[in-house]
């Protein structure tokens, strides 16, 4: 009756293992870890450079970095320097204060593409004010802000708990089906 337990139990485990194995793959994707200027800053000194630094490696020919202001005007930037997980982009105008959109957009080691989007504000006393997006036309990027998690190759949530939620379904269903041998 013990080995049937152990055996029970093991193949409980050997099932909800199963099931969170298709969720590794995930994994591989490429994710945004820090930015400087950060998401949501309010910066009193307005930034000469954009730098991104990823989980992984970045392919130069693959990496792209934008900023926007808030008219949606792309603001002059060199193309992306690459130094291993880490893009920067050295900014050629002084920036006015105003709310910056930063735009990127990555490829993973396993091919995946991932982009997304941030924010931050410039606020500098002395700096003149930036020009305000006209009211009748939305600027896309505002729109369309993307949050830096949204396809950041982060283990989606939904894998993880479905996973756990199966584990302990198969668990219980072991569990029942023992106590019913036991019993008969």
């Amino acid at each position: 009756m013990r080995t049937r337990t152990v055996s029970a139990l093991l193949a409980a485990l050997f099932t909800a293992a199963l099931l969170l194995v298709p969720a590794t793959p995930a994994a591989a994707h490429n994710s945004l870890q820090e930015a400087t200027p950060a998401r949501d800053a309010r910066l009193t000194t307005a930034p000469t450079q954009v730098t991104l630094r990823f989980l992984q490696r970045l392919n130069p020919a693959f990496t792209t970095i934008t900023l926007r202001d808030a008219t949606d005007r792309q603001v002059p930037a060199s193309a992306p320097a690459v130094d291993g997980a880490t893009g920067t982009v050295t900014i050629e105008e002084p920036l006015a204060n105003g709310t910056y959109t930063v735009a990127y957009r990555v490829v993973s080691r396993d091919g995946h593409p991932v982009q997304g989007s941030y924010r931050f504000t410039v606020a500098d006393p002395a700096a003149p004010p930036a020009a305000a997006p006209s009211p009748a036309t939305p600027s896309p990027a505002a729109s369309a802000d993307v949050s830096a998690g949204a396809d950041d190759g982060g283990l989606p949530v939904g894998i993880l708990v479905g996973g756990a939620v199966a584990a302990v379904a198969a668990a219980g269903v072991t569990a029942l089906l023992l106590r019913r041998r036991r019993a008969s």
